[in-house]
C-alpha cells in the first residue's frame, strides 16, 4: 500500500526570527536596516521579507471583492476596466468621424475635450454624439465652462435618441478646487463656483450612472508629490466636495455618488498598486463618517492616467515601456477605467500612430494578457498588503493634518498643501541631481547624436504657468522630473558649435574602460559631442591626439592610483587649450587640486549643477 504524505511535509514552518537571523549570518557583521531595508521616497521602511503573521492585525483583509470597504475593487467577477481615449474637439463633424473610428478599435470609453466652450450649442452637440450609443460606451466631457449646458444637451440627445438614462455612463468632469489649486484663481469667485457645482450635480440626478465631480489627483503627482501626499490631498479634496453639497441641500450619499477620482499613475510599480487599494480603504472610511452603515455611497469610482512627471523628449520611445508598466500598477490595484497618454504627448500632438501603440497597449493587456480576468490578483499578497497598510496610514495621518487647518480649501489658501508638494518636489529634483532617480535615455545611456524628434512643440514641452495679479491662492506648479536635463540638451543642440567632450583614457585597462564609460555618459546627458578612445600608451601620445581634436573638455580617466603620476603632465599640456576633468574622486585628488586642476565628476556629482556650469562656461545660452 502506498503512503501517502501531506504536499510540503517534508518542509517545517520557518519562523521570522529564523529568517532574520539567517539573513544576519549572511550580512557577515552589517548592519541589517541599511543593508536590507528600503526607505521610500515617503520615509517610510519597508521590509526585505513579509510573512503571513505580518498581515494578522489587519480587519479589512477578509473582505471580498466588491464588499465594502472596497479594498479589493469594486468589480466582482472579473477585472474588466474601461479602455479610454481622449479627443480634442475642435471641429465637431470631426471629432465625430474620429470617434466613430476608434470605438471600432477597442475603445470604450471617450474623453471629450472640448477646446472652445463657446461653441457649444445643440447642434454641435448632437453632431459630435451622432452614431454613438451611449448606453454601451461611457461618455466624458472636460469643458472649461459652460458645463450645465452640456448636461442640458446629453439629455436632450438621450431623449432623442430614446436611450434609457439609468444606463448612462460617464462624467462632466468639473472640478473648480483643482483649477484653484492651479491656476489660483477662478474666473468667479470660489464659493459661487461651487454653488455652480451644486446646481450642475442637482440637474444631472436623471443620469444616476454619470458623476459631476472630477478628482484629478494625478495633478499632485504632476507637481511632483510623493504617493502619500497624492493619497492624503485626494481624501482631502474629496471630503471639501462632499461637506461643501451637503452644505448646499445634496444628500451626503448623493454627492458621494457625483464624485470620481482621477490618479496619476507613476512608475513605481508595487506602491502604485497599494496606493488605489489604500485610496479605496481611505474614502470608505471618510464616507462612514458621513453616513455611517450606508456602504453603497462608500464606493470609490478610481480612472487612472499615466504620469506625464517621467516622460520624457530625448529617447521618446521609452515612454512606451513607461506607460505600460504604469498601465499594469493601476489595472492590478482596481483601476475602473484607464488612460494611456501617447508616448508623445509631453512634446507634441500626438498622432494616428501614437494614439493606436497607446490603445494596443491595453487591449494586449486585456486580450493576450488576460489583465480582465481576475478580480483583484494582487490580494493576499503579504507585501501589498502591507504596502497598502503603510500608505494609508501615512495619507490618514496628512488627511487628518489638513483636517485640523479646516479641510482642503483652507489648506489651500494658507499654503499647507502649496508646501508639502514643493518640499516633495524639491527632494525628487535634488534625487535627479545625484542620478539617485534615473531616466533611461535622458540621465543615463543618453543617445549621443539623437534629436531632437520631428515636430517638436518647445513651448508645449517646457510650458510655464502664469499667475494672474488677482490670484486668490498660490499656485501648485506643474513640472516634469526630465526637464531640466532636457532644457539643456535643447540648449546644446541649437548652439552655434557643440561642446566636444574627449576620453583621454589611459593606464588600468578595466578602470579606464569603465570611467570613459561613465564620464561619456555623463556629458552626453548635456548632447556633447563625445570622443572615446581606447586608450593611450603613453601620455606624450594621448596629449598629442587631445591637442588636434579641438576638444573642449578633456577627461583624464584612470585608475586612482594612476592619477598622481599622469594627471599633472596632462593638465600642465592642456589647461591652456581645454578644460581638464578627472573622472573619479582619486586619494590624491587634494594633490591634484595645489595644481590648478579643479574638476572632478563622480556618482557623487550633482549632474544638474555641473552641467549647468560647464554650458555657462563653454558659452551655450540658456
Amino acid at each position: 500500500m502506498i503512503k501517502r504524505e501531506k504536499l510540503f511535509e517534508q518542509f517545517p514552518p520557518v519562523s521570522k526570527k529564523e529568517w532574520l537571523d539567517k539573513i544576519s549570518a549572511d550580512l557577515k557583521g552589517a548592519d541589517f536596516k541599511s543593508k536590507s531595508v528600503w526607505k521610500t521616497g515617503e520615509g517610510f521602511e519597508v521590509m526585505p521579507f513579509y510573512m503571513q503573521e505580518d498581515n494578522e492585525n489587519f480587519k479589512y483583509i477578509e473582505s471580498l471583492p466588491g464588499e465594502y470597504p472596497y479594498l479589493r475593487g469594486n468589480k466582482t467577477g472579473n477585472n474588466a476596466w474601461k479602455i479610454r481615449q481622449d479627443i480634442t474637439v475642435k471641429d465637431y463633424s470631426e471629432a465625430n468621424r474620429k470617434t466613430v473610428e476608434i470605438l471600432m478599435k477597442g475603445v470604450d470609453s471617450l474623453g471629450f475635450i472640448i477646446d472652445d466652450p463657446e461653441s457649444l450649442n445643440e447642434k454641435n452637440s448632437d453632431s459630435l454624439l451622432k452614431y454613438i450609443y451611449p448606453e454601451f460606451v461611457e461618455l466624458n466631457f472636460i469643458s472649461n465652462g459652460r458645463t450645465k449646458e452640456i448636461v442640458e444637451y446629453l439629455l436632450n440627445y438621450i431623449n432623442k435618441t430614446k436611450t434609457d438614462p439609468q444606463k448612462i455612463t460617464g462624467a462632466i468632469e468639473t472640478d473648480p478646487l483643482g483649477r484653484l489649486m492651479l491656476n489660483g484663481t477662478l474666473c468667479i469667485p470660489v464659493e459661487k463656483g461651487l454653488d455652480y457645482l451644486a446646481d450642475v450635480a442637482a440637474i444631472m440626478s436623471p443620469l444616476r450612472g454619470f458623476k459631476a465631480v472630477n478628482i484629478n489627483a494625478s495633478n499632485f503627482c504632476n507637481a511632483g508629490s510623493d504617493l502619500v501626499q497624492e493619497l492624503g490631498f485626494a481624501i482631502s479634496m474629496g471630503t471639501e466636495y462632499v461637506s461643501q453639497l451637503v452644505d448646499r441641500g445634496i444628500g451626503a450619499d448623493v454627492a458621494a455618488s457625483r464624485i470620481r477620482f482621477s490618479f496619476g499613475t507613476g512608475s513605481n510599480f508595487f506602491p502604485e498598486i497599494a496606493k488605489l487599494r489604500a485610496a479605496r480603504l481611505l474614502w470608505s472610511a471618510v464616507m462612514n463618517g458621513f453616513i455611517p452603515g450606508n456602504y453603497e455611497s462608500a464606493r470609490m469610482e478610481i480612472h487612472c492616467i499615466t504620469s506625464r512627471w517621467n516622460k520624457t523628449l530625448y529617447d521618446p520611445h521609452v515612454n512606451i515601456l513607461r506607460t505600460q508598466t504604469e498601465a499594469m500598477a493601476a489595472i492590478l490595484g482596481g483601476t475602473d477605467s484607464l488612460t494611456i497618454e501617447p508616448f508623445d504627448r509631453i512634446f507634441r500632438e500626438p498622432n494616428e500612430f501614437s494614439e493606436r501603440i497607446a490603445r494596443n497597449q491595453q487591449l494586449i493587456l486585456k486580450e493576450e494578457s488576460y489583465f480582465g480576468k481576475v478580480a483583484d490578483p494582487v490580494s493576499g499578497s503579504y507585501y501589498i498588503e502591507n504596502l497598502t497598510s503603510l500608505l494609508a496610514d501615512n495619507a490618514w495621518k496628512l488627511f487628518l493634518e489638513a483636517e485640523s487647518y479646516g479641510g482642503f480649501l483652507e489648506s489651500l489658501k494658507n499654503g499647507f498643501i502649496q508646501r508639502k508638494i514643493k518640499e516633495s518636489a524639491a527632494k525628487r529634483k535634488n534625487d535627479i541631481s545625484k542620478r539617485k532617480i534615473k531616466f533611461i535615455g535622458t540621465s543615463l545611456y543618453p543617445e549621443q547624436d539623437e534629436k531632437i524628434p520631428p515636430r517638436t512643440d518647445i513651448d508645449r514641452l517646457f510650458m510655464e504657468q502664469h499667475s494672474t495679479e488677482d490670484i486668490v491662492v498660490e499656485p501648485v506648479r506643474l513640472c516634469r522630473g526630465p526637464a531640466v536635463l532636457e532644457k539643456m540638451r535643447v540648449n546644446v543642440e541649437k548652439a552655434a558649435r557643440k561642446p566636444v567632450a574627449f576620453m583621454f583614457t589611459t593606464g588600468d585597462l578595466l578602470m579606464r574602460k569603465a570611467r570613459a564609460q561613465f564620464a561619456s555618459d555623463f556629458f552626453g546627458c548635456a548632447g556633447y559631442r563625445i570622443i572615446d578612445n581606447p586608450g593611450f600608451e603613453t601620455v606624450e601620445e594621448g596629449i598629442k591626439t587631445a591637442m588636434t581634436s579641438e576638444s573642449d573638455i578633456v577627461v583624464i580617466c584612470s585608475s586612482d592610483e594612476e592619477y598622481s603620476s599622469v594627471a599633472p603632465e596632462i593638465f600642465k599640456q592642456l589647461k591652456n587649450t581645454a578644460v581638464v576633468v578627472i573622472a573619479g574622486n582619486p586619494p590624491c585628488m587634494d594633490e591634484l587640486k595645489s595644481l590648478g586642476i579643479e574638476h572632478f565628476i563622480s556618482s557623487r556629482s550633482d549632474i544638474v549643477e555641473t552641467l549647468e556650469y560647464f554650458n555657462t562656461h563653454l558659452g551655450v545660452k540658456s
